[in-house]
Protein backbone atom coordinates (compact mmCIF):
# COMPACT_ATOMS: atom_id res chain seq x y z
CA UNK A 1 0.00 0.00 0.00
CA UNK A 2 1.48 3.48 -0.78
CA UNK A 3 1.50 5.63 1.94
CA UNK A 4 0.35 8.36 0.25
CA UNK A 5 -3.23 6.77 0.93
CA UNK A 6 -3.31 8.30 4.52
CA UNK A 7 -3.05 11.60 2.76
CA UNK A 8 -5.81 10.83 0.72
CA UNK A 9 -8.44 9.57 3.10
CA UNK A 10 -7.77 12.77 5.67
CA UNK A 11 -8.67 14.68 2.70
CA UNK A 12 -11.67 13.15 1.43
CA UNK A 13 -13.00 12.71 5.57
CA UNK A 14 -12.25 16.71 5.90
CA UNK A 15 -10.72 18.49 3.09
CA UNK A 16 -11.53 22.01 5.12
CA UNK A 17 -9.74 20.77 8.13
CA UNK A 18 -6.69 23.08 8.86
CA UNK A 19 -3.07 21.37 7.98
CA UNK A 20 0.08 23.32 7.55
CA UNK A 21 1.32 26.53 9.41
CA UNK A 22 4.29 28.35 9.62
CA UNK A 23 4.65 30.01 12.83
CA UNK A 24 0.52 30.91 13.73
CA UNK A 25 0.03 31.32 10.16
CA UNK A 26 -2.36 28.55 8.46
CA UNK A 27 -1.06 28.47 4.77
CA UNK A 28 -3.10 24.84 3.74
CA UNK A 29 -6.23 23.07 4.89
CA UNK A 30 -6.21 19.10 3.83
CA UNK A 31 -7.69 19.69 0.88
CA UNK A 32 -5.39 22.19 -0.43
CA UNK A 33 -2.48 20.09 0.74
CA UNK A 34 -3.90 16.98 -0.84
CA UNK A 35 -4.03 19.37 -4.24
CA UNK A 36 -0.45 20.70 -4.09
CA UNK A 37 0.59 16.84 -3.43
CA UNK A 38 -1.11 15.44 -6.16
CA UNK A 39 0.08 18.60 -8.66
CA UNK A 40 3.34 18.03 -7.87
CA UNK A 41 3.70 14.34 -8.89
CA UNK A 42 1.95 15.00 -11.99
CA UNK A 43 4.51 17.39 -12.52
CA UNK A 44 7.13 14.86 -11.59
CA UNK A 45 5.32 12.36 -14.08
CA UNK A 46 5.63 14.74 -16.90
CA UNK A 47 9.35 15.66 -16.56
CA UNK A 48 9.82 11.84 -16.52
CA UNK A 49 10.31 10.93 -13.67
CA UNK A 50 9.20 7.31 -12.99
CA UNK A 51 7.49 5.31 -9.80
CA UNK A 52 11.09 4.16 -7.90
CA UNK A 53 12.98 6.98 -8.92
CA UNK A 54 14.86 8.98 -6.34
CA UNK A 55 13.82 12.54 -5.55
CA UNK A 56 15.38 14.47 -2.96
CA UNK A 57 14.39 17.30 -0.54
CA UNK A 58 17.37 19.60 0.69
CA UNK A 59 15.08 22.12 2.71
CA UNK A 60 14.74 23.64 5.07
CA UNK A 61 11.55 23.39 7.95
CA UNK A 62 8.67 24.80 5.87
CA UNK A 63 5.56 23.77 5.04
CA UNK A 64 6.24 22.87 1.53
CA UNK A 65 8.62 20.17 2.83
CA UNK A 66 5.44 17.96 3.18
CA UNK A 67 4.30 18.96 0.20
CA UNK A 68 7.00 17.57 -1.60
CA UNK A 69 7.68 14.26 0.94
CA UNK A 70 4.13 13.32 -0.08
CA UNK A 71 3.71 14.24 -3.77
CA UNK A 72 6.66 11.98 -4.20
CA UNK A 73 4.62 9.39 -2.47
CA UNK A 74 1.61 10.11 -4.45
CA UNK A 75 3.91 9.39 -7.87
CA UNK A 76 5.30 6.23 -6.38
CA UNK A 77 8.92 8.08 -5.81
CA UNK A 78 11.58 7.36 -3.53
CA UNK A 79 11.80 10.28 -1.28
CA UNK A 80 15.95 11.45 -0.26
CA UNK A 81 15.83 13.61 2.50
CA UNK A 82 18.96 15.64 3.06
CA UNK A 83 19.58 17.60 6.68
CA UNK A 84 19.54 21.19 5.46
CA UNK A 85 22.43 22.29 7.57
CA UNK A 86 24.83 20.54 5.69
CA UNK A 87 27.39 22.22 2.92
CA UNK A 88 26.86 21.83 -0.65
CA UNK A 89 29.18 19.75 -1.25
CA UNK A 90 27.94 16.63 1.69
CA UNK A 91 24.48 17.32 0.31
CA UNK A 92 26.45 16.93 -3.57
CA UNK A 93 27.35 13.71 -2.51
CA UNK A 94 24.09 12.34 -1.66
CA UNK A 95 22.34 13.48 -4.76
CA UNK A 96 25.06 12.10 -6.93
CA UNK A 97 25.00 8.78 -4.41
CA UNK A 98 21.08 8.13 -4.85
CA UNK A 99 20.74 8.81 -7.86
CA UNK A 100 18.43 11.71 -7.44
CA UNK A 101 16.96 12.94 -10.49
CA UNK A 102 15.36 16.18 -8.85
CA UNK A 103 16.26 18.39 -5.80
CA UNK A 104 13.65 20.34 -4.20
CA UNK A 105 15.62 22.76 -2.35
CA UNK A 106 14.81 26.56 -0.30
CA UNK A 107 16.59 29.29 -0.70
CA UNK A 108 19.89 29.21 0.96
CA UNK A 109 19.98 25.63 0.36
CA UNK A 110 19.38 26.00 -3.41
CA UNK A 111 22.28 28.90 -3.55
CA UNK A 112 24.63 26.09 -1.67
CA UNK A 113 24.25 23.39 -4.51
CA UNK A 114 25.01 25.79 -7.12
CA UNK A 115 28.20 26.93 -5.54
CA UNK A 116 29.09 22.69 -5.18
CA UNK A 117 28.02 22.69 -9.40
CA UNK A 118 25.72 19.93 -8.79
CA UNK A 119 23.96 18.50 -12.00
CA UNK A 120 20.56 17.47 -10.89
CA UNK A 121 17.80 19.94 -11.55
CA UNK A 122 17.32 22.37 -8.99
CA UNK A 123 13.50 23.46 -8.44
CA UNK A 124 12.90 26.02 -5.69
CA UNK A 125 9.02 26.54 -6.04
CA UNK A 126 6.17 24.15 -5.81
CA UNK A 127 5.82 23.30 -9.29
CA UNK A 128 2.14 23.88 -10.80
CA UNK A 129 0.61 20.67 -12.90
CA UNK A 130 -2.61 18.63 -13.62
CA UNK A 131 -2.80 16.42 -10.68
CA UNK A 132 -2.90 12.58 -10.40
CA UNK A 133 -6.33 11.08 -9.91
CA UNK A 134 -5.11 8.70 -6.82
CA UNK A 135 -1.56 7.16 -6.04
CA UNK A 136 0.45 4.74 -7.52
CA UNK A 137 0.32 1.42 -6.68
CA UNK A 138 3.13 0.52 -4.54
CA UNK A 139 4.21 -2.79 -2.71
CA UNK A 140 5.23 -3.37 1.24
CA UNK A 141 9.14 -3.35 -0.40
CA UNK A 142 8.82 -0.47 -2.78
CA UNK A 143 11.09 2.20 -1.31
CA UNK A 144 9.96 5.30 0.25
CA UNK A 145 12.58 7.08 1.71
CA UNK A 146 16.13 6.93 1.37
CA UNK A 147 17.99 8.08 4.54
CA UNK A 148 21.56 8.60 4.46
CA UNK A 149 23.08 8.32 8.37
CA UNK A 150 25.35 10.90 9.86
CA UNK A 151 28.48 9.48 9.07
CA UNK A 152 30.27 9.96 12.05
CA UNK A 153 32.60 7.46 11.38
CA UNK A 154 33.08 7.95 7.29
CA UNK A 155 30.99 8.47 4.16
CA UNK A 156 27.48 8.39 5.06
CA UNK A 157 25.31 5.41 3.68
CA UNK A 158 21.92 5.48 2.41
CA UNK A 159 19.22 3.56 4.19
CA UNK A 160 16.82 2.13 2.18
CA UNK A 161 13.62 2.18 4.01
CA UNK A 162 10.27 0.98 2.20
CA UNK A 163 6.49 1.97 2.28
CA UNK A 164 6.08 -1.19 4.67
CA UNK A 165 8.69 0.05 7.13
CA UNK A 166 7.59 3.52 7.36
CA UNK A 167 3.62 2.05 8.13
CA UNK A 168 5.08 -0.55 10.90
CA UNK A 169 6.89 2.53 12.74
CA UNK A 170 3.72 4.93 12.46
CA UNK A 171 1.48 1.84 13.64
CA UNK A 172 3.84 1.27 16.56
CA UNK A 173 3.99 4.61 17.77
CA UNK A 174 -0.34 4.45 18.18
CA UNK A 175 0.56 1.19 20.16
CA UNK A 176 3.64 1.73 22.24
CA UNK A 177 4.56 5.76 22.30
CA UNK A 178 1.09 7.70 22.39
CA UNK A 179 -2.44 8.73 20.55
CA UNK A 180 -2.75 11.36 18.09
CA UNK A 181 -6.11 13.31 17.67
CA UNK A 182 -7.25 15.42 14.62
CA UNK A 183 -7.43 18.00 17.32
CA UNK A 184 -3.20 17.62 18.00
CA UNK A 185 -0.45 19.49 16.35
CA UNK A 186 3.17 18.25 15.38
CA UNK A 187 5.74 20.65 15.87
CA UNK A 188 8.60 20.66 13.80
CA UNK A 189 11.61 22.30 15.91
CA UNK A 190 13.93 19.78 14.85
CA UNK A 191 15.33 18.85 11.02
CA UNK A 192 12.30 17.49 9.30
CA UNK A 193 14.80 15.16 7.00
CA UNK A 194 15.10 13.25 10.40
CA UNK A 195 12.64 11.52 13.20
CA UNK A 196 11.14 15.18 13.49
CA UNK A 197 9.84 14.80 9.74
CA UNK A 198 8.89 11.00 9.77
CA UNK A 199 6.93 11.29 12.73
CA UNK A 200 4.47 13.47 10.54
CA UNK A 201 3.01 10.14 9.15
CA UNK A 202 1.04 9.75 12.88
CA UNK A 203 -0.31 13.33 11.79
CA UNK A 204 -1.59 13.17 8.61
CA UNK A 205 -3.26 9.83 9.45
CA UNK A 206 -5.75 11.02 11.77
CA UNK A 207 -5.71 14.94 10.01
CA UNK A 208 -4.09 16.71 12.56
CA UNK A 209 -2.18 19.87 12.26
CA UNK A 210 1.80 20.56 11.10
CA UNK A 211 3.48 23.59 12.46
CA UNK A 212 6.56 24.78 11.61
CA UNK A 213 7.98 27.37 13.67
CA UNK A 214 8.54 30.91 11.59
CA UNK A 215 12.12 31.02 12.78
CA UNK A 216 12.68 27.99 10.75
CA UNK A 217 15.05 26.81 13.52
CA UNK A 218 14.92 25.79 17.73
CA UNK A 219 14.20 28.47 19.49
CA UNK A 220 13.31 27.46 23.03
CA UNK A 221 10.99 31.10 23.61
CA UNK A 222 9.11 30.03 20.16
CA UNK A 223 8.46 26.80 20.98
CA UNK A 224 6.97 27.46 24.30
CA UNK A 225 4.37 30.10 22.52
CA UNK A 226 3.42 28.19 19.98
CA UNK A 227 2.55 25.21 22.47
CA UNK A 228 0.32 27.83 24.28
CA UNK A 229 -1.31 29.06 21.07
CA UNK A 230 -2.04 26.30 19.53
CA UNK A 231 -2.34 23.06 22.84
CA UNK A 232 -2.15 19.57 22.57
CA UNK A 233 1.39 19.79 20.59
CA UNK A 234 3.73 16.84 19.83
CA UNK A 235 6.40 17.56 19.53
CA UNK A 236 10.39 15.23 18.84
CA UNK A 237 13.28 16.81 20.28
CA UNK A 238 16.68 15.59 20.88
CA UNK A 239 17.91 15.96 24.58
CA UNK A 240 19.94 18.53 23.35
CA UNK A 241 16.87 20.33 22.62
CA UNK A 242 14.71 19.00 26.14
CA UNK A 243 18.51 20.21 28.11
CA UNK A 244 18.01 23.77 26.32
CA UNK A 245 14.04 23.84 26.47
CA UNK A 246 14.24 22.90 30.09
CA UNK A 247 16.80 25.50 30.83
CA UNK A 248 14.87 27.98 28.98
CA UNK A 249 11.92 28.06 30.88
CA UNK A 250 13.60 27.55 34.49
CA UNK A 251 15.16 31.02 33.69
CA UNK A 252 11.95 32.41 32.68
CA UNK A 253 9.48 30.79 34.85
CA UNK A 254 7.56 29.50 32.02
CA UNK A 255 5.40 25.85 31.78
CA UNK A 256 4.69 23.24 29.24
CA UNK A 257 1.59 25.28 28.83
CA UNK A 258 -0.05 23.73 25.31
CA UNK A 259 2.99 20.65 25.27
CA UNK A 260 1.22 17.12 24.99
CA UNK A 261 3.98 15.22 24.04
CA UNK A 262 7.29 15.63 24.12
CA UNK A 263 9.23 12.26 22.34
CA UNK A 264 13.13 12.41 23.09
CA UNK A 265 15.31 10.67 21.20
CA UNK A 266 18.73 11.19 18.98
CA UNK A 267 21.12 10.64 21.99
CA UNK A 268 22.09 9.59 25.54
CA UNK A 269 19.47 11.58 27.96
CA UNK A 270 21.09 11.56 31.23
CA UNK A 271 19.33 10.88 34.49
CA UNK A 272 20.01 14.26 36.21
CA UNK A 273 18.40 15.99 32.73
CA UNK A 274 15.12 14.46 32.50
CA UNK A 275 14.60 14.62 36.28
CA UNK A 276 14.98 18.69 35.63
CA UNK A 277 12.88 18.69 32.24
CA UNK A 278 9.88 16.81 34.53
CA UNK A 279 10.24 19.15 37.06
CA UNK A 280 10.18 22.31 34.48
CA UNK A 281 7.68 21.04 31.85
CA UNK A 282 5.27 18.36 33.38
CA UNK A 283 5.04 14.48 32.72
CA UNK A 284 4.99 15.24 29.10
CA UNK A 285 7.93 12.77 27.86
CA UNK A 286 8.18 10.26 26.28
CA UNK A 287 11.25 7.86 25.15
CA UNK A 288 11.87 6.19 21.86
CA UNK A 289 15.09 4.36 21.23
CA UNK A 290 15.89 3.86 17.52
CA UNK A 291 18.25 4.26 14.31
CA UNK A 292 18.34 5.47 10.80
CA UNK A 293 18.26 1.28 9.56
CA UNK A 294 15.16 0.59 12.31
CA UNK A 295 12.89 4.14 12.48
CA UNK A 296 12.06 5.31 16.18
CA UNK A 297 10.69 1.80 16.73
CA UNK A 298 13.34 -0.34 18.72
CA UNK A 299 11.79 0.66 22.06
CA UNK A 300 9.94 2.72 23.94
CA UNK A 301 9.93 4.41 27.47
CA UNK A 302 6.20 5.63 28.74
CA UNK A 303 4.92 8.72 29.78
CA UNK A 304 4.27 6.37 33.05
CA UNK A 305 7.47 5.03 32.92
CA UNK A 306 9.63 8.36 32.52
CA UNK A 307 6.97 9.93 35.20
CA UNK A 308 7.61 6.80 37.86
CA UNK A 309 9.42 6.89 40.63
CA UNK A 310 11.82 3.66 39.56
CA UNK A 311 14.69 5.78 38.79
CA UNK A 312 16.40 2.40 36.71
CA UNK A 313 13.13 2.42 34.59
CA UNK A 314 13.87 6.61 33.88
CA UNK A 315 17.34 6.24 33.23
CA UNK A 316 16.53 3.25 30.69
CA UNK A 317 14.98 3.28 27.09
CA UNK A 318 12.08 1.09 27.44
CA UNK A 319 10.79 -1.93 26.43
CA UNK A 320 10.49 -3.68 22.91
CA UNK A 321 7.70 -1.81 20.46
CA UNK A 322 5.03 -4.23 19.51
CA UNK A 323 6.27 -4.82 15.72
CA UNK A 324 9.87 -5.92 16.42
CA UNK A 325 11.80 -8.32 18.67
CA UNK A 326 14.93 -7.31 20.68
CA UNK A 327 18.08 -9.17 21.71
CA UNK A 328 21.44 -9.04 23.46
CA UNK A 329 24.02 -11.03 22.04
CA UNK A 330 27.99 -11.35 22.50
CA UNK A 331 30.62 -10.83 19.93
CA UNK A 332 30.19 -14.27 18.72
CA UNK A 333 26.37 -13.43 17.60
CA UNK A 334 25.28 -15.67 21.02
CA UNK A 335 22.18 -14.21 22.90
CA UNK A 336 22.58 -13.06 26.15
CA UNK A 337 20.32 -13.99 29.27
CA UNK A 338 18.85 -10.78 31.05
CA UNK A 339 21.39 -8.82 33.43
CA UNK A 340 24.37 -9.36 31.05
CA UNK A 341 25.30 -6.24 28.63
CA UNK A 342 26.47 -7.11 25.21
CA UNK A 343 25.44 -5.60 21.38
CA UNK A 344 21.71 -4.66 20.85
CA UNK A 345 19.78 -6.36 17.86
CA UNK A 346 16.42 -6.22 16.86
CA UNK A 347 14.25 -7.61 14.20
CA UNK A 348 11.08 -6.93 12.85
CA UNK A 349 8.78 -5.35 9.93
CA UNK A 350 10.32 -2.20 10.64
CA UNK A 351 13.88 -2.99 9.99
CA UNK A 352 15.99 -1.70 6.39
CA UNK A 353 15.96 -3.52 3.50
CA UNK A 354 19.52 -2.48 3.28
CA UNK A 355 22.31 -0.02 2.51
CA UNK A 356 22.10 1.57 -1.10
CA UNK A 357 24.86 0.41 -3.40
CA UNK A 358 26.02 -1.59 -0.26
CA UNK A 359 26.30 -4.85 -0.05
CA UNK A 360 28.78 -5.12 2.24
CA UNK A 361 28.26 -2.60 4.76
CA UNK A 362 24.58 -4.43 4.48
CA UNK A 363 25.80 -7.67 5.56
CA UNK A 364 27.64 -6.51 8.19
CA UNK A 365 24.59 -4.88 9.65
CA UNK A 366 21.66 -7.44 8.87
CA UNK A 367 22.63 -11.43 10.24
CA UNK A 368 20.66 -13.85 10.29
CA UNK A 369 17.24 -11.50 10.36
CA UNK A 370 18.72 -9.24 12.87
CA UNK A 371 20.28 -5.66 12.88
CA UNK A 372 23.05 -4.86 14.36
CA UNK A 373 22.89 -1.82 16.26
CA UNK A 374 26.14 -1.69 17.27
CA UNK A 375 25.37 -0.33 20.31
CA UNK A 376 25.82 -1.74 23.66
CA UNK A 377 22.80 -2.84 26.20
CA UNK A 378 21.35 -4.96 28.59
CA UNK A 379 17.94 -5.70 29.02
CA UNK A 380 16.34 -6.79 32.42
CA UNK A 381 14.24 -9.48 34.03
CA UNK A 382 11.23 -7.35 33.07
CA UNK A 383 12.39 -5.95 29.11
CA UNK A 384 13.20 -3.02 29.94
CA UNK A 385 16.32 -2.03 27.83
CA UNK A 386 19.31 0.59 29.19
CA UNK A 387 21.75 1.72 27.03
CA UNK A 388 25.44 1.90 27.93
CA UNK A 389 27.34 3.00 24.54
CA UNK A 390 28.07 2.29 21.30
CA UNK A 391 30.52 -0.61 20.82
CA UNK A 392 33.13 0.99 19.31
CA UNK A 393 33.32 3.61 21.99
CA UNK A 394 33.65 1.33 24.86
CA UNK A 395 36.92 1.93 26.59
CA UNK A 396 39.35 -0.91 27.80
CA UNK A 397 41.65 -0.28 30.69
CA UNK A 398 43.61 -3.30 32.65
CA UNK A 399 41.47 -6.13 30.82
CA UNK A 400 37.82 -4.01 32.28
CA UNK A 401 35.65 -2.99 30.32
CA UNK A 402 34.66 0.54 31.12
CA UNK A 403 31.12 2.43 29.33
CA UNK A 404 31.53 6.10 28.96
CA UNK A 405 27.74 6.67 29.32
CA UNK A 406 27.95 5.15 33.32
CA UNK A 407 31.07 7.70 33.41
CA UNK A 408 29.12 10.76 32.01
CA UNK A 409 26.37 9.55 33.76
CA UNK A 410 28.02 10.56 37.20
CA UNK A 411 29.68 13.49 36.14
CA UNK A 412 26.55 15.15 34.47
CA UNK A 413 25.31 15.07 37.79
CA UNK A 414 27.26 18.23 38.90
CA UNK A 415 25.36 21.38 39.07
CA UNK A 416 28.20 23.01 37.40
CA UNK A 417 28.56 20.67 34.26
CA UNK A 418 26.76 21.64 31.24
CA UNK A 419 27.35 18.94 28.67
CA UNK A 420 30.14 15.96 29.11
CA UNK A 421 31.52 13.05 26.77
CA UNK A 422 33.83 10.65 28.02
CA UNK A 423 37.00 8.74 25.47
CA UNK A 424 39.47 6.71 25.84
CA UNK A 425 43.06 7.26 24.61
CA UNK A 426 46.13 4.80 24.35
CA UNK A 427 47.94 4.58 27.67
CA UNK A 428 51.60 2.29 27.64
CA UNK A 429 50.35 -0.36 30.37
CA UNK A 430 46.74 -0.24 30.93
CA UNK A 431 46.04 -0.39 27.23
CA UNK A 432 43.15 2.52 27.41
CA UNK A 433 43.03 5.55 29.78
CA UNK A 434 39.74 7.61 30.63
CA UNK A 435 39.31 10.87 29.71
CA UNK A 436 36.18 13.29 30.18
CA UNK A 437 36.24 16.76 28.15
CA UNK A 438 34.04 19.08 30.24
CA UNK A 439 32.20 22.14 29.27
CA UNK A 440 31.33 23.97 32.79
CA UNK A 441 33.23 25.37 35.61
CA UNK A 442 33.69 22.17 37.77
CA UNK A 443 36.95 21.25 39.23
CA UNK A 444 39.17 18.41 38.93
CA UNK A 445 38.87 17.85 42.38
CA UNK A 446 35.35 18.12 42.38
CA UNK A 447 34.67 15.79 39.76
CA UNK A 448 37.39 13.02 41.26
CA UNK A 449 35.39 13.23 44.71
CA UNK A 450 31.92 12.78 42.50
CA UNK A 451 33.29 9.63 40.76
CA UNK A 452 35.02 8.52 43.79
CA UNK A 453 31.62 8.46 45.56
CA UNK A 454 29.73 6.72 42.97
CA UNK A 455 32.22 4.50 40.71
CA UNK A 456 34.49 2.06 40.85
CA UNK A 457 38.51 3.69 40.83
CA UNK A 458 39.43 2.41 37.66
CA UNK A 459 36.44 3.77 35.66
CA UNK A 460 37.21 7.68 36.79
CA UNK A 461 38.85 9.86 34.30
CA UNK A 462 42.31 10.22 34.50
CA UNK A 463 42.58 13.55 32.74
CA UNK A 464 39.69 16.19 32.26
CA UNK A 465 39.78 18.60 29.17
CA UNK A 466 37.61 22.02 29.62
CA UNK A 467 36.41 22.99 26.38
CA UNK A 468 33.89 25.70 25.23
CA UNK A 469 31.65 23.34 23.75
CA UNK A 470 31.49 19.75 22.34
CA UNK A 471 31.89 18.88 18.59
CA UNK A 472 28.38 17.68 17.28
CA UNK A 473 27.22 16.35 14.07
CA UNK A 474 23.82 18.16 12.01
CA UNK A 475 21.85 15.83 14.19
CA UNK A 476 23.39 17.25 17.73
CA UNK A 477 25.22 13.72 18.74
CA UNK A 478 28.81 14.19 19.85
CA UNK A 479 31.53 13.58 17.45
CA UNK A 480 33.76 11.62 19.76
CA UNK A 481 35.86 11.09 16.59
CA UNK A 482 36.96 14.79 16.80
CA UNK A 483 37.86 14.32 20.58
CA UNK A 484 39.94 11.43 20.57
CA UNK A 485 41.59 13.18 17.48
CA UNK A 486 42.27 16.23 20.13
CA UNK A 487 44.03 13.76 22.69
Amino acid sequence: MNLATWLERSAAADPRAQALYLGTEAVADYGTFDRLARELAGWLGAQGVVPGDRVAIFMANVPDFLVVMWGCWYAGVCVVPVNAKLHGREAAFILEDSGAKVVFATTAQAGALRAAKVTVRIVEDLPQATPVIRPVDRAEFDLAWLFYTSGTTGKPKGVMLSHGNLMAMALSFFADVDQVKGSDAALYAAPMSHGAGLYNLMHVRVGARHVCPASGGFDPAEILDLAAYFGDVHMFAAPTMVSRLTSYATASARSGQGLRTVVYAGGPMYLADILAARAALGDVFVQIYGQGECPMAITALSRADVAGDDMARVASVGRAQSCVEVGICDSHGAFLPAGQPGEIMVRGAPVMLGYWNNPRATADALRNGWLMTGDIGMLDAHGYLTLQDRSKDVIISGGSNIYPREVEEVLQSHPDVREVSVVGRPHADWGEEVVAFVVGTATKAELDALCRDRIARFKAPKVYVHVDALPKNNYGKVLKTELRALL
